[in-house]
């Protein structure tokens, strides 16, 4: 079946339809992971966006039950250069092929994925949608630059009821805009009591929970579009450690004074070399965002710079300077990805423990 990929700048690919039937429309953005396509398609932080894989043959292990991020896929739609027609893994369950089918997801193969790749990295990223060949193109082209893209993904991806998992370890409560298992595992891992609740609790509420901790997690989008968030994190960082990830850190900053902007591309796939400023260390990360925190920024505000992405050198990780409070631009839980930067979380652990014991945490509030 033939499917066509148009951009909002006039571009037209033909290819072949696999996935889902139907139409899918979103922002156009590519990941140059090697592996790890399931975690991908499931990271909520790809609410709204068509997916670009840029390695060249995506499917070929199949989906299993355990590397979902989220239960449903996040993303609109799926563009590959090849789909694997055969899936062989042990673990696998079903091809990608019959999961985006079950999901409702389009996707479309057969696409020259470095040609559009270098059209993203020199014009940014771009409207597109994925459409069945139609006589009339001219018309789709219209409705494609009259779409406005939404800018609710966090609100739509976040969860609507607080729940709990417990341990016997460290409470922390998770903030979720949009947030990755992985983190979950991480924290469970380190047999923390986990408190997840929505992006828009109240400061009130999370403090009624008593928490060593905060994450704020993950998620999609601009983080100028859920301003009501910063006063949280301001209010809450003086009581409170927290730790931030990913759209996390970019709201951490935001609520310090510090400023964000729209990166050409952004960072999408598990090989972004970032150093640690203190100690020059060097970790390969996973990311996925199209925003970052301008550096200049940082100037005015209570915040140091303590991590580097090597590339581009944008900022990838900051640190209060009178509060316990941090956070980082990529995903030290990685999934896909390195584990290089795991041993973040047990800094988090860390912090915790310093920050000192119930009661004085009780007099803090």
């Amino acid at each position: 079946m033939k499917r066509l990929l148009i951009l909002e700048d006039g571009t037209c690919f033909e290819g072949e339809g696999f996935g889902a039937p139907g139409v899918a429309t979103g922002e156009v953005v590519f990941t140059t992971g090697m592996s790890g396509y399931q975690e991908v398609l499931t990271d909520p932080s790809f609410k709204g966006q068509l997916i670009m894989f840029t390695y060249p043959l995506i499917g070929n292990y199949g989906i299993n039950r355990d590397d979902f991020e989220a239960m449903l896929p996040a993303c609109t739609g799926v563009i590959v250069r090849e789909v694997a027609r055969l899936a062989s893994n042990w673990r696998s369950q079903m091809t990608l092929d019959q999961f985006l089918k079950q999901k409702g997801v389009p996707g479309i193969s057969g696409i020259d994925t470095r040609a559009l790749t270098k059209k993203i990295r020199e014009a940014g990223t771009l409207k597109g949608s994925i459409i069945d060949v139609v006589p009339d193109l001219a018309h789709e082209y219209d409705q494609l630059k009259a779409t406005v893209l939404a800018k609710t993904q966090v609100q739509q991806v976040s969860t609507t009821k607080a729940y709990t998992i417990p341990g016997k370890g460290k409470k922390v409560v998770v903030i979720d805009f949009g947030m990755k298992q992985s983190i979950l595992r991480e924290l469970i891992n380190r047999q923390c009591n986990i408190t997840v609740v929505p992006y828009n609790y109240s400061v009130e509420d999370i403090l009624t929970l008593v928490p060593d901790g905060i994450m704020l997690s993950n998620g999609p989008g601009d983080p100028k579009d859920i301003p009501q968030v910063l006063e949280t994190i301001k209010s809450l960082q003086t009581k409170v450690p927290i730790f931030g990830i990913c759209l996390g850190h970019q709201l951490l900053s935001l609520a310090n004074g510090a400023d964000t902007y729209k990166l050409t591309f952004g960072h999408r796939g598990s090989n972004h070399p970032v150093r640690e400023v203190a100690t020059g260390q060097i970790f390969f990360t996973a990311q996925n965002h199209g925003y970052a925190v301008s550096e200049e920024s940082l100037e005015e505000t209570d915040l140091m710079l303590t991590h580097i992405e090597i590339n581009d050198g944008t900022v990838e990780g900051v640190k209060h300077k009178k509060y316990p409070v941090f956070s980082v631009q990529f995903h030290p839980d990685a999934a896909p990805g390195p584990h290089d930067a795991l041993a973040i979380f047990d800094e988090f652990i860390e912090l915790m423990d310093n920050w000192g014991n119930q009661d004085a945490k009780k007099n803090r509030y």
